[in-house]
């Protein structure tokens, strides 16, 4: 038996012409839901593809030093049997290392880096004019051009103490080396042509540094210098917190005599690799990371003593900590996204629901009139077709153009929803007016249907809660990781949202009950035609759905955003640790000079108080037979905790406990593994093989500077107390820490967080959240007044005929008022509960420490003001649209009401 092929579905082009002309406004507000949905699902991922990209080449500019791969090999032996020999061609074999390490190189990796730079540099050794805090190391640089250019002031440039090959015996005196000096670091040592840097090493052993002259560079800003800074001026805390290093230049003559003037051990080689920025993605500095984590991994080992090439760097472990900001920076856009396309579908869904009660008529004649239903699937999805598609283009068009790419895969849903969610409800629209079931006679039956329908429901509650269960478990257990699986975990936010707004949908009814049974005892007609009306309606799914998610999701990305930026504020406070905090060389030959620079910064205009401290890294702690290396900070307890108590930085009560004195010293600790707690006993070690102090915790130390082992005692206690930091409070701290800096590192508490906020990725969630929060709270208003629309026929018909019983005309729209007010204030009063309930259950796994610069999460902040203001705004389009339907209905006589039926 042979079936006749299937024909086409028959299309009428007047009927899709028609209802697309009668019904153009709905269709275009879908339309333009539908561009600017697409266009911020487009045009997101590419902005942090782009972000990540300008955030990768960031932190490697940053650290020159760390993120270069180094060449490193030992010198080849100068033993001569009873001395060492003077190498001339030293300056040769530094060339024929740097070309060995070229060649070492593979070629992908190759390209990513900079032209090689060669440097030697020497053990660093202490100046020995008192102060054990200022460093000198003596260092020869070259690179393809013959090193960094330099113009002579004063003296000349280094010179050879001897020519040729020379033998120099063990007894012979400290070899000389001629070195040049910079400006400001001639002038800090008062050194001048001629002089010698006088200079020791831990065992003072006195070396032969001479000066040859004074330079000034070129170009500062050569990369040579930026991989040893402490040839062009003093660099502070690069020896340790408080430390000052000066550097000698030497020269290719002078570099023979530089090794022999230090022990064989003393001085290494290094050819440097530094990561071209200008080459780096955030895609391909992953693959760089593996390269260079391989690259070390297979190198020579480092304690082999030979002249075979160790490869060392800190590129991975840059890269490392840009990835964490990264991954926790595509979670946010995630989750934000997800926010923005939920809201979209949901008012494409209610515009859809409006279409279908507009054409409930025609769709219902044309189907009588025979035509089949997927003929009428089919035009409706022309229609929809004709309506999505050129908005999506366009959208995407404006994110190619914007941003320079544009993500299809993102926009893909609400396209869809836009093709799909009109012809959907129209086709079951038509097919539910004209089939044939009929309503069972028997009430067994009856209630039997009724109790099916709601155990459907019921699955379908049980399968949206098991499904947001389990998405805000996998967001808690392993966070939103790019590369995997990240739908679900990123939907979190969103489906708890939409979890919500339902279970607030099921109890609305019984709330609206509840009021009609209290509004009938009342003599009012007003409040009983009302909340009669908004009980009639409570049961409509989309309305409330889709204003109390858009509300709640928008309060989410505001919450977002605040705690975002107060996070960094906390972050610049603990980095700093006051307004303002200025790191000083201790200097025990003067130790009241710290002192003198705190008074002077404290009569400075605008500037409250100035603490002094002792600020001592890797103190070696010994407590329950475990070293320990934490940061002393020996400081004038009373005074630091009054500092503490003018700043936002959390309390520090227990800083009064070290005024009490006693043996053992009091201390308070704090260490991130919390190997030292307070009870403990520790024994702290001093230089110069001193006697320990014996030490006992007796309260938990306060967060100082981002120090994550710290140890805090008081200034009066006994300990060794020269001090090296001042922290200043007050408006003017800035200007007058800058101001006494002398070159000196400062740390300003403004600086700190404007650096955070033009952070590519901090700067680009800012204007992610604000875009999202904007373009919710519009598509709330949206589906607001879309529902307003959808029920306004049915409304308005109803208070016409109220006006027949003696309803005056102003009250038709306070009862109007209160038809449609149960939705607004669902959304205005529990959408942001709920925005708070998720952001109790999904900050911590979004990782906000990784941009905010704290050492944990940021506490989350609500900003109330701003959710008035949005509650605010719904009741005001309220009594717009009010108004507006009023306005529209209001030359609508009332014969032809009661003769017609319409509204």
């Amino acid at each position: 038996m042979n079936l006749p092929a299937p024909h086409p579905p028959a299309l009428h082009w007047p009927s899709i012409r028609g209802r697309a002309r009668a019904d153009r406004g709905p269709l275009l507000l879908a339309a333009g839901v539908v561009l600017i949905v697409s266009l911020i699902a487009a045009a997101v991922p590419p902005l942090i593809t782009s972000t990540s990209d300008a955030a990768s080449q960031d932190a490697v500019r940053k650290a020159v030093s760390d993120s270069a791969v180094q060449a490193q090999a030992l010198f080849e032996y100068d033993d001569s049997g009873d001395g060492r020999t003077r190498n001339p061609g030293l300056a040769a074999d530094i060339d024929s290392l740097r070309q060995r390490a070229q060649m070492q190189l593979a070629p992908d990796l190759r390209a990513k880096l900079q032209p090689p730079i060669s440097t030697v540099t020497a053990t660093t050794l202490s100046v020995a004019d008192g102060s054990v805090q200022r460093h000198f190391q003596i260092d020869y640089v070259h690179d393809d051009h013959g090193g960094p250019a330099v113009t002579w002031v004063a003296g000349h440039a280094p010179r050879a103490t001897a020519e040729g090959s020379v033998d120099v015996p063990v007894t012979a005196p400290k070899w000389e080396v001629q070195i040049g000096l910079s400006e400001p670091e001639a002038a800090a040592l008062k050194l001048k042509p001629g002089d010698h840097v006088p200079v020791e090493d831990d065992l003072h052993n006195k070396y032969n540094y001479r000066v040859s002259g004074i330079y000034r560079a070129v170009d500062p800003n050569d990369p040579a210098w930026q991989l040893i800074p402490w040839l062009l001026r003093p660099v502070a805390d690069i020896d340790g917190l408080g430390t000052t290093r000066f550097g000698g230049l030497m020269s290719a003559d002078s570099l023979p005599d530089g090794r022999l003037a230090m022990l064989a051990d003393q001085m290494q080689r290094t050819v440097w690799f530094s990561a071209d920025p200008g080459k780096l993605t955030w895609i391909s500095a992953q693959t760089l990371a593996a390269t260079v984590a391989n690259l070390k991994a297979t190198s020579a080992a480092s304690g082999a003593h030979d002249t075979s090439i160790k490869w060392a760097t800190q590129l991975d472990s840059v890269l490392r900590n840009v990835r964490e900001k990264v991954n926790a920076a595509t979670a946010q856009a995630s989750v934000l996204l997800i926010a923005v396309l939920t809201g979209g579908a949901l008012v494409l869904l209610l515009a859809a629901e409006l279409l279908v009660r507009r054409r409930a008529t025609a769709l219902t004649a044309a189907r009588q009139r025979g035509a089949g239903l997927p003929t009428l699937a089919t035009e409706l999805l022309i229609e929809a077709a004709a309506v999505t598609l050129p908005a999506a283009a366009a959208g995407l068009v404006l994110a190619l153009v914007l941003t320079g790419g544009a993500s299809v895969t993102w926009s893909a849903p609400v396209i869809l929803c836009g093709l799909i969610a009109g012809p959907a409800f129209g086709t079951l629209a038509a097919a539910k007016a004209t089939r044939d079931r009929r309503t069972p006679a028997n009430r067994a039956a009856r209630r039997w249907a009724q109790r099916t329908r709601q155990l459907r429901r019921a699955a379908l509650d049980v399968a949206v809660v098991a499904l947001t269960v389990g998405a805000i478990v996998a967001l808690r257990q392993r966070g939103v990781v790019p590369g995997s699986d990240t739908a679900l975990p990123a939907s979190a936010p969103t489906l708890g949202v939409v979890t919500g707004a339902l279970v607030l949908l099921r109890l609305l009814p019984a709330g609206t009950g509840i009021a009609l049974r209290q509004s009938l005892r009342s003599r009012r007609a007003l409040a009983v035609f009302g909340t009669a009306r908004a009980a009639a309606t409570a049961t409509r799914v989309l309305p409330v759905l889709v204003l109390t998610t858009t509300v709640a999701l928008a309060a989410f990305a505001a919450t977002l955003d605040r705690t975002t930026s107060n996070g960094m504020r906390q972050g610049a406070w603990q980095t700093v640790g006051a307004e303002a905090r200025l790191d000083l060389p201790a200097d025990p030959t003067n130790p009241g000079s710290t002192a003198q620079i705190a008074a002077r910064i404290a009569a400075a205009p605008g500037v409250t108080q100035a603490v002094t401290a002792d600020v001592s890294n890797g103190v070696r702690v010994i407590a329950n037979s475990n070293a320990v290396v934490p940061t002393l900070i020996v400081v004038d307890s009373a005074a630091f905790q009054r500092l503490l108590a003018s700043t936002p930085l959390p309390d520090a009560s227990q800083l009064s406990l070290l005024k009490k004195g006693g043996k053992p010293i009091p201390a308070l600790v704090h260490t991130s593994d919390g190997s030292l707690r307070p009870g403990m006993t520790m024994q702290v070690e001093q230089q110069e093989n001193a006697a320990p102090i014996q030490v006992q915790a007796v309260g938990t130390a306060p967060l100082v500077d981002n120090i994550a082992d710290v140890v805090i005692v008081d200034a009066a206690a006994g300990l060794p107390f020269i001090p090296n930091t001042v922290w200043v409070t007050g408006p003017g701290a800035g200007a007058a820490v800058h101001m006494a800096s002398h070159g000196y590192h400062a740390a300003i508490r403004s600086e700190v967080l404007q650096e955070q906020r033009k952070a590519p990725l901090n700067a680009g969630l800012v204007a992610l959240d604000w875009a999202v929060f904007g373009t919710l709270l519009a598509l709330g208003l949206l589906g607001f007044a879309l529902a307003a629309a959808a029920s306004a026929p049915e409304r308005w018909e109803t208070l016409a005929r109220l006006r027949t019983l003696g309803l005056r005309t102003r009250d038709t729209r306070r009862v109007a008022a209160a038809e449609l007010l149960p939705p607004i204030l669902l959304a205005a009063i529990c959408g942001p509960l709920l925005a708070l309930l998720l952001v109790k259950l999904t900050f911590g796994p979004l990782a906000l420490r990784n941009l905010t610069g704290q050492t944990t999460d940021p506490a989350p902040l609500i900003p109330w003001w701003l959710l008035g203001i949005v509650a605010l705004l719904l009741i005001g389009t309220l009594f717009a649209v009010v108004a507006a339907e009023a306005a529209t209905r209001r030359r609508r006589r009332l014969s032809d009401v009661l003769r017609v039926g319409g509204g």
